[in-house]
């Protein structure tokens, strides 16, 4: 069966995508093993002799740097650690997500910089590769000095504590152990700060965010495209001539996307009564040109983070240093993942714009899109919710990185705040998807209205696709399944 090798080759947002969606199981290759190795073996020696104490692994964490740990100890204090910073609260990290942490800790851990046991690491990889997955809650991480709370979550089941789900079902971690003659365990020393820092929290959720907003930005082209076209709009602004004098790569790529998705079109190609279109359909090249900009630079920075190990002290077993610095301090992915929410927030912020156009009574559609007026209400109430999703996003865009609460007596003063970037950003990925669903369930509607003129090939297929999900509305009905299953076609496909 083929493997997904842990290695120092560049693992990619892509890369990762195929391998959730394949579910390739890992395997560390021979020269991660003999990184861990080596760096377990150095540190190990230098315990022996230790010149001066060494933060965190021969003494107490954060404020409690000064207290010195005994050699029988080491092993305790790590335990310890693991026990005492599980306090997560609040919803469960979805299981997909989970996946990716416990995928991204791995890959953080094989670069030999961490001192943790080889046997540390290929235990995470069993857990990873037997879908056993740590119970990790969503609230409890500042940001620095890691994901402390919630890694402590995910490292609980190597110590036969916590809970993990296996097979749908949450159990007691010591049960599923059990089973499999697996004994805890036992941390030695710097394992339990090399599991709890770091950045996987805030990471996984910003790769899970990347993937969807690739996705989310291609149906927010083809979903516009539909109601460009069901609206009656104009090809005109989004000839080449345009965008090439103000070359942003998105919004060129925009514009060329559209034209192509467009090509063949009876509707897009026939003359137009009116100069202009309002920008929400007008200026869609800028917009969604501009959140494609943001979705290459916010991967750039994800990229760069999930190759780097991010926890503290770092160890450099070849210079013979153990420095005690800062790469668990999320700021960097912080900025990135509000920016990306922002950008995410604006494809759902214009396509709510396209809806109320569409039910607006303009170019000749009926008020609604209602074929029978009188008794129907038609598509009124799908743009209230449209809004209503919209303005929650709104909310959910106030940066979290500027934000700042001092922890652990002063000594972690500035924090990033990074994790609730994070699981804001995922609310308002899942946000924009449900209004795009929307946006396309009313340009499928809005289409028939024009008939018997036709869009182009490939968007006909499209619609015809959708129509086997979602039916045209005749009459008044049950609306939120239509939704429902607009959001689960958008999934699909």
């Amino acid at each position: 069966m083929e493997h997904h090798h842990i290695s120092a080759e560049r693992l990619t947002v892509a890369r990762l995508g195929e391998i959730l969606e394949r579910r390739l199981p890992v395997a560390l290759s021979d020269d991660a093993r003999a990184r861990i190795v080596r760096c377990r073996e150095y540190l190990d020696r230098k315990m022996e002799h230790p010149e001066r104490p060494i933060y965190g692994i021969t003494t107490g964490f954060g404020s409690l740097c000064d207290i010195s740990v005994g050699r029988d100890e080491l092993a305790q204090l790590q335990r310890n650690l693991v026990m005492s910073h599980a306090c997560g609260t609040g919803e469960r990290v979805p299981s997909e997500i989970v996946r990716l942490i416990l995928l991204l800790k791995i890959q953080s851990l094989s670069y030999g910089h961490s001192g943790v046991q080889l046997a540390t690491v290929e235990r995470l990889a069993e857990f990873y590769n037997r879908g056993i997955l740590p119970v990790v809650y969503q609230q409890g991480s500042l940001g620095a000095s890691g994901d402390l709370a919630p890694l402590a979550h995910m490292s609980l089941p190597l110590l036969g504590l916590g809970e993990v789900e296996c097979e749908g079902r949450v159990r007691p971690a010591s049960e599923v152990l059990g089973e499999l003659g697996w004994n805890p365990l036992e941390l030695q020393s710097k394992e339990g700060l090399a599991l709890l820092n770091g950045t996987q929290f805030m990471a996984a959720y910003g790769v899970w965010a990347l993937l969807a907003a690739r996705r989310l930005s291609g149906w927010a082209d083809r979903i516009g495209a539909l109601s460009l076209d069901a609206f009656d709009g104009r090809i005109e602004p989004f000839c080449d001539e345009v965008h090439r004098i103000r070359a942003h790569r998105g919004q060129l790529a925009t514009a060329r996307a559209f034209r192509r998705l467009l090509e063949g079109s009876e509707l897009i190609a026939r003359p137009k009564q009116h100069v202009q279109d309002p920008y929400s359909f007008r200026c869609i090249p800028q917009v969604h040109g501009a959140t494609k900009d943001t979705i290459d630079y916010v991967e750039s920075v994800l990229e760069t983070e999930i190759n780097s190990p991010t926890d503290n002290p770092t160890i450099f077993p070849e210079e013979d240093m153990v420095v005690s610095a800062g790469n668990f301090h999320g700021q960097p992915i912080a900025l990135a993942m509000d920016f990306l929410a922002i950008a995410l927030a604006e494809l759902g912020n214009i396509s709510e714009r396209r809806i109320y156009k569409l039910i607006s009574g303009a170019r000749g559609l009926p008020k609604f899109l209602v074929a029978n007026p009188g008794l129907n209400s038609g598509f009124m109430i799908p743009q209230y919710t449209a809004a209503s999703i919209v303005s929650q996003s709104k909310g959910l865009c106030m940066p979290a990185s500027v934000d700042s609460i001092p922890s652990s007596q002063g000594q972690e003063d500035h924090v990033s705040m990074g994790s609730n970037a994070a699981t804001k950003l995922y609310r308002v990925v899942l946000n924009t998807e449900r209004v795009l669903a929307i946006e396309l369930m009313n340009a499928a509607q809005a289409l028939e209205f024009r008939r018997p003129a036709r869009t182009s090939p490939e968007l006909e297929r499209m619609v015809a696709d959708y129509r086997r999900r979602v039916p045209f509305v005749d009459n008044d009905c049950v609306m939120y399944p239509h939704i429902g299953a607009s959001v689960e076609f958008l999934r699909a496909r």
